[in-house]
């Protein structure tokens, strides 16, 4: 048990992020002013077969770095990229996808059939029209499906034509489910107010996919927690930067899809307090790029797009950018002085390789400096990259030998392939996710220039010597020593990172070739030859950097973009920060149509009901939208929320006469979550 530390007052809160490669955990309190303090930070790799294991690590180095009781700690919040990851990999359960009021040729819109594949679909009778009016309803084909799907899928996917209208198909359909199955059931108008069936159907049909896939990620969380004794509510990040319960997670996984950008969104303002910023996170692989606005996370107004199907989920408008600290170092093709590229491609770093394997990796790097003459191979390695020999399986011939030739030591690529078709064999082993090629990459630019020291330098410094010796057009090395080669890398990717923080501005303003106009701007800035068009490019905001190696790629940002850019100290950890100190915010949404004149109708939530008065019909819309709200925020985690409510009437004018056409209630709760006492 660890001693309560006594420069620790008031509530103590856990941030989790469970990354691709890394889970990170931070421990903040509040007692320190309205930014609170971060009392301490560690990260671990990800653990993907057990989860569980990765969270452990990192949260029993952040308790003992600070030397707190876990009992002091009063909630625990995390962001995950788990729920992405799977619908971008295409895992999930099974489960059955029924429709009600729809027909098979609904299937082809919104690549519904697509994400549906061999997964089991019921079609039923029924429905409603655009005023909430039922058609016959007939759930015959669904009773006599249910013995047999009970036993082959691990959830159900309900949609109905109109149910944003009117959700009692929907709802019946549920309950039958419910009963003759107990399966976990999720229906459309649960998710989603938005018109559009098939759209809603997919986003629905996601949403229970991974339903048992957040519900084990939640209880190995709980469990870890319990043994812990932190005796704490557990959050969850969902896909805009809100808080809700894990429990609220639970039945609405599709809505923590981009969980990981917009806690760090949420984490940037934290640390920075800029309401209106452009947010540029690198990491070592890509560099996302989102906008503040009014301090909040711009959402994407067509819904989140994630492994390649368009959701109804609002999540945070996020551009992603294959360009980070372990890009491949390349020259393009062609030119007396052939520019320099970074990416898209991930490289295993020469300086990290050098850490792993020492000898195996500088000896071969020194024999390759010992020729006459540079090779085009130089400075290259493949390893396996240690996966089960499972996923070995289907390999051709040519790619089983070579793979059989590769192993767990990096082998050097000019002595390892012998021929040029090889090539092609050695990158489809690397898509396949066999084999890491080991590489020149901007992280062995900065250990060559004492900008980064947690690897090794020598082998960083024997791969840009190498790097540097090929040669330009005129045949001429390309850099006079290692140092002016690590320089221009780094000077690369800051140039980069600029032309993709003004590509995504552009594109927030709807500018057609944002990435053309971008690069010629950073060209012109980074060139200083203005040409007979003089062209200056500022952001109206500054950039936050984030991300471990923020500090070094954007010291040279601010002039190649019009403004500055602020790195908070905290930067590495911004999303396990952000999962802490964000809101609950839900919405409850209500409308009132005109079926007939003279006839005020309100659909909200289950509720459908007529009124000839239509003062009344907006008041009972109103106060249901208020009272709905108030209880999913309350089921959502906050005991304080204050509510919201903004009216949108269409009325027309029609031979001086006011014409009611219809009206949209819209109701936001917010507040910080409920902690334990």
């Amino acid at each position: 048990m660890h001693a309560s530390h006594p420069l620790h007052p008031g509530p103590l809160y856990l941030g989790i992020d469970t990354g691709g490669t890394y889970t990170d955990a931070v421990l903040w309190s509040e007692a320190s002013g309205p930014q609170g303090k971060v009392l301490a930070k560690a990260k671990s790799l990800t653990t993907r077969h057990d989860l569980a294991v990765g969270i452990s690590g990192a949260v029993d180095a952040v308790l003992d770095k600070a030397h707190v009781d876990p009992a002091a700690i009063k909630l625990v919040s995390m962001s995950t990229t788990l729920a992405t990851n799977a619908l971008v990999e295409g895992q999930g359960g099974r489960v059955a996808l029924v429709m009600i009021g729809f027909s098979e040729a609904d299937l082809g819109r919104d690549g519904l059939k697509t994400a549906l594949g061999t997964d089991p679909l019921v079609l039923c009778e029924g429905g409603h029209d655009v005023h909430g009016n039922a058609r016959a309803l007939d759930l015959a084909a669904l009773e006599a499906a249910l013995p047999e799907l009970a036993k082959s899928v691990s959830g159900f996917a309900v949609c109905a034509y109109f149910a944003t209208r009117n959700p009692a198909h929907e709802i019946l359909a549920r309950d039958l489910i419910r009963e003759k199955t107990g399966l976990p059931v999720t229906t459309s108008h649960e998710l989603s107010a938005k018109l559009g069936g098939p759209r809603r159907a997919l986003t629905t049909l996601l949403n229970a996919r991974l339903i048992s896939m957040i519900d084990r990620l939640v209880a190995a969380t709980e469990g870890f927690l319990d043994k812990r004794g932190i005796n704490a509510p557990l959050m969850v990040v969902r896909g805009d930067g809100a808080l809700v319960s894990a429990e609220f997670a639970r039945q609405r996984p599709i809505e923590t899809i981009l969980s990981g950008p917009a806690a760090s969104l949420v984490g940037a303002r934290h640390m920075t307090g800029l309401d209106n910023a452009v947010v540029s996170d690198i990491g070592g692989t890509t560099t996302d790029v989102a906008v503040l606005d009014h301090g909040r996370p711009r959402l994407d107004p067509e819904g989140a797009t994630v492994g390649g199907f368009r959701t109804m989920v609002e999540a945070v408008a996020m551009r992603t950018f294959g360009l980070g600290g372990d890009s491949e170092v390349a020259l393009e093709d062609g030119g007396l002085k052939p520019k320099m590229s970074l990416g898209p491609r991930r490289l295993v770093p020469l300086a990290l390789a050098g850490m792993m394997h020492g000898e195996a990796v500088t000896s071969e790097l020194e024999r390759q400096l010992r020729a006459p003459n540079p090779g085009r191979m130089d400075g290259r390695f493949a390893v396996r990259t240690g996966v089960p020999e499972q996923l070995a399986a289907g390999l051709t011939v040519p790619e089983a030998k070579l793979y059989d030739q590769i192993t767990a030591v990096p082998q050097p690529i000019d002595r390892l392939l012998t021929s040029n078709a090889q090539s092609a064999t050695l990158n489809r082993l690397v898509s396949r996710g066999l084999v890491h090629v080991c590489g020149l990459t901007p992280s062995d630019a900065a250990h060559v220039l004492g900008r980064q020291a947690n690897w090794d330098e020598a082998a960083a410094r024997l791969g840009a010597e190498l790097f540097a010796r090929k040669r330009d057009g005129r045949g001429q090395p390309i850099a006079a020593t290692p140092e002016a080669l690590s320089e221009r890398v780094l000077v690369t990717l800051t140039r980069l990172s600029a032309e993709v923080i003004l590509e995504t501005a552009f594109a927030e303003d709807g500018l057609d070739g944002a990435a053309t106009v971008a690069h010629a701007l950073v060209q012109r800035a980074v060139d200083a030859h203005p040409g007979i068009a003089r062209l200056t490019v500022a952001l109206d905001r500054p950039v936050i950097g984030l991300g471990a190696s923020a500090p070094l790629h954007y010291a040279g940002l601010p002039p190649l973009v019009g403004n500055e850019c602020v790195v908070p100290e905290d930067t590495d950890v911004a999303n396990a920060l952000g999962a802490v100190v964000g809101q609950v915010r839900v919405t409850a949404e209500a409308r009132v149509s005109q079926p007939k004149e003279g006839l005020f109708r309100v659909a909200v939530g289950e509720l459908l009901r007529d009124f000839t008065d239509e003062d009344a019909a907006m008041a009972l819309a109103e106060a249901e939208a208020r009272a709905i709200v108030a209880s999913k925020a309350r089921d959502a985690g906050t005991d304080a929320a204050e509510i919201d409510v903004t009216v949108d009437l269409k009325v027309s004018t029609v031979e001086g006469q006011r014409m009611f056409i219809e009206a949209h209630v819209l109701a936001v709760a917010a507040g910080r979550p409920r902690i334990a006492v």
